[in-house]
């Protein structure tokens, strides 16, 4: 009897672990988007903890990030103060009349002003920075720079005119480094070519910047066109918050037409064909959210969630793996959105931001 129920106590605990894993909000509406930004208003002016990185030219670069970069200083490190921002812009923008909205453009003036980001232009363009935060940092840069130029307001022109400075000397790192990249970088974080040149595309088509949108889908179809049976198996690595593979089909449908990214994906990715829904790619559980780095995982489920929403997208209408790719985005979307809690402070300042890109469908071509 002792037996039998401690079997039925086990088999209520797995449900119930099992619930909060894959719980999550139904619908995107104004509660959710401010549970969202106050995860950013918490963080953008919050200076420590802080993870600098930070080349040292002489004394006078001892400072602290305040004084270092003075608009994206919060939320732990640089480019998490930048896609901070960049949440704070698309939830605004979306929601213009929400209650967090006036606390969010107040934060958004005294960051992103002139003077600010001045310094910030100076600080990137010094010696020794050639690679700061390059790619991640520069290509949210460079999405907080769109973000700004799509929104019909005009404090967002005065924001994107102040911006421009920085973003101008952005274009010029990646000019000059993407025609010396000769291998793509495949790994699970913040260094992944195929996620940042997903991310800068978007940009360059925002901004009807041609010459960096070739430049970038040239680079794309020299490092993946002939790609085949991603070994999608091996992942996650145990700090990714970035899938390898689904970040490379992603950008991939943003550079080929619908006909030739269908067969390229079925030779990229041949264990999406006639598999069932949702068995071939499950979510992930973090170890321990607390961990800055274990933490990653959370991430992964927001982003394999929406780069399979993209890659469906850039299907074929009637493509018959698109049912099973969503179904398994959703299952994705529940366990990552759930794991946006704000409890720990080493997810709390930037998973955020993975769950607004996620459920505003940022990224995805619109009908």
């Amino acid at each position: 009897m002792k037996r039998m129920i401690w079997f039925v106590f086990l088999l209520f605990s797995i449900h119930q672990m099992s619930a909060q894993v894959t719980t999550a909000p139904a619908t995107f509406d104004t509660n959710a988007a401010e549970r969202f930004a106050n995860l950013a208003l918490a963080c953008v002016h919050k200076e420590y903890p802080n993870k600098l990185s930070h080349n040292l030219n002489s004394d006078a670069d001892v400072a602290p990030p305040r004084k270092l970069t003075p608009a994206f200083y919060g939320c732990y490190d640089w480019h998490s103060s930048v896609h901070g921002h960049w949440l704070l812009v698309r939830l605004v923008r979306t929601f213009p009349t929400a209650a967090f909205a006036p606390p969010a453009r107040e934060a958004l003036r005294q960051s992103l002003t002139a003077d600010n980001l001045a310094q910030e232009a100076a600080y990137l363009r010094a010696d020794g920075r050639a690679s700061f935060e390059r790619p991640y940092g520069l290509a949210w840069l460079l999405q907080l720079a769109a973000e700004l130029r799509e929104w019909d307001d005009p404090e967002a022109r005065d924001l994107a005119a102040n911006l421009r400075p920085l973003e101008v000397a952005a274009l010029g790192r990646l000019h000059d480094w993407l025609p010396k990249l000769s291998y793509p970088v495949r790994i699970g974080e913040h260094a992944q070519t195929a996620f940042a040149l997903g991310l800068m595309l978007d940009y360059a088509r925002v901004t009807g910047d041609t010459k960096f949108g070739d430049l970038l889908a040239s680079k794309a179809r020299q490092f993946y066109l002939g790609d085949k049976a991603c070994p999608l198996a091996y992942e996650p690595s145990g700090e990714d918050f970035l899938s390898p593979c689904l970040g490379e089909a992603d950008v991939m449908r943003r550079v080929l037409p619908r006909a030739e990214f269908a067969r390229w994906l079925r030779s990229f990715l041949p264990q999406i064909s006639g598999v069932k829904a949702g068995g071939w790619l499950q979510p992930v559980v973090s170890p321990d959210p607390s961990d800055p780095k274990l933490a990653h995982l959370d991430g992964l489920n927001l982003s394999r969630a929406w780069m399979l929403e993209g890659i469906a997208a850039g299907l074929p209408k009637g493509d018959k793996r698109v049912p099973t790719i969503m179904a398994a985005s959703q299952e994705h979307r529940r366990a990552g959105l759930a794991a946006v809690t704000g409890k720990h402070y080493e997810g709390g300042h930037w998973l955020g931001c993975f769950a607004v890109y996620l459920v505003t469908s940022r990224g995805i071509p619109q009908k």
